[in-house]
């Protein structure tokens, strides 16, 4: 009998499998499940998703699954879906549309359809699609009342009843009009901005390098965008990044690096660089690699209103005492379970279904 507590174990030993691969070392554990089955094939996927993304560094991989692995506690399961009436309607079939920007980008969405009683239907990026197959697979042998409740499809997706779909802003204009008649959550492109006072410390500085560099600055939890008062010295700000420096020995982050600051140099534009990131004064959130965009403000009362009326481009808003719902430095690649990627209660859509 499927039940959301044996779901919920599920994703527990899911999370117990993860924490085989961790920053320090990845070493076979003797307790864990189905352990002789798949964690030689899943250091294979790794491997993998690797060759075929060169953004998908060993180091980058490894962070994300760390995370999910730390997510994946009972307590963390239980208290998030305390929050929410689950497991009230039929099932249905959720199809999920999935960005590939960084590793395992969908999986909250997935976690999400499956926790909530319903079958999912995937349809990845072809940027990430050789980890979570392999992770579905672990489920269905830990719970096999998963089995035949998840489905990948490479083709048009077809026969489902309600569809969460991420994509830039053009594509999700398409999702718009082509889900228009099924029940949907539809994301767009977000960014992530810091606001900086000139009250931060060195600490507080370097940890915000964490949130600029990780995944490549390629996540929306990602810090593209600086808010500075005038005058602020932007050495403090280099300084900070500085423990990064060895990203430009990535060659596609470097390729992008120059290329970037080629176009920059021939159109003339002010830039600010250290050897391996560029700062531009520009209104848009969404920077190109290795490129940070900033804008000076006057008044906190001003910006905080200005960041109020663009909060659905904005997905995380880094400071140090500065506004409500703030993210610390450092963290905004830390979310929990219960913070949706733009604000949408994605388990409570799942409940209305």
């Amino acid at each position: 009998m499927d039940s959301i507590q044996n779901r919920i174990t599920a994703f527990v030993k899911l999370g117990a499998f993860l924490s085989q691969f961790s920053q320090e070392k990845i070493e076979k554990a003797t307790n864990i499940e189905h352990n002789d089955l798949f964690f030689d094939g899943f250091k294979h996927q790794i491997k993998v998703a690797q060759e075929k993304n060169s953004w998908f560094t060993k180091d980058n991989i490894i962070f994300a699954l760390n995370s999910w692995s730390k997510a994946l506690t009972k307590s963390n399961l239980e208290a998030w879906i305390s929050k929410n009436s689950i497991d009230s309607n039929a099932p249905k079939t959720v199809a999920i549309v999935m960005a590939g920007n960084i590793p395992l980008v969908g999986f909250h969405d997935f976690l999400s359809v499956l926790i909530s009683g319903h079958s999912v239907l995937v349809k990845q990026s072809s940027s990430d699609k050789h980890l979570l197959p392999f992770l579905a697979k672990y489920l269905e042998y830990v719970d096999v009342n998963l089995k035949g409740n998840i489905t990948f499809t490479e083709q048009k997706i077809e026969n489902f009843d309600a569809v969460i779909a991420t994509g830039s802003d053009n594509t999700a204009r398409y999702f718009e009009y082509y889900f228009k008649d099924k029940p949907n959550i539809i994301r767009k492109s977000r960014n992530s901005v810091a606001v900086i006072t000139g009250k931060e410390t060195e600490e507080d500085l370097e940890k915000l390098s964490e949130d600029v560099f990780r995944y490549f600055g390629l996540g929306c939890r990602s810090v593209s965008k600086l808010y500075v008062p005038r005058a602020y010295d932007f050495n403090n700000f280099f300084n900070g990044m500085f423990v990064k420096k060895d990203i430009i020995n990535n060659a596609k982050y470097a390729n992008n690096y120059d290329y970037n600051k080629a176009v920059y140099l021939m159109s003339l534009f002010d830039l600010l660089e250290n050897g391996f990131l560029m700062i531009k004064e520009d209104e848009s959130y969404s920077s190109p690699i290795a490129t940070i965009f900033y804008e000076y403000y006057d008044n906190p009362i001003d910006l905080k209103i200005k960041l109020h009326q663009d909060k659905q481009k904005i997905q995380c808003i880094v400071a140090k005492d500065f506004i409500e719902n703030e993210i610390a430095f450092g963290e905004t690649q830390y979310p929990q379970l219960w913070d949706y990627a733009d604000g949408v209660n994605t388990l409570e859509f799942l409940s209305k279904l």
